[in-house]
């Protein structure tokens, strides 16, 4: 496991911010999966606010590597 590793927006698998495409890079898993969990915490009523916070927060990868 890679201790340096940062959490970035995704610039190329993205549907809106990129936050859950970064999220899945950063964990190794397939970010459709997090999207799915996204959708079912945003019908709790504070999913949309996390994410929209979560695409103010999460930088874009600044040297666009991967």
């Amino acid at each position: 496991m890679d201790l340096n590793r940062q959490l970035y927006r995704s610039d190329t698998n993205k549907i809106l911010f990129g936050v859950c495409g970064g999220l899945g890079e950063y964990f190794n898993i397939d970010p459709t999966i997090i999207r799915l969990l996204w959708v079912v915490f945003a019908c709790s009523g504070t999913g949309l606010i996390v994410y929209l916070i979560a695409a103010l927060i999460m930088p874009l990868r600044p040297d666009g590597r991967y």
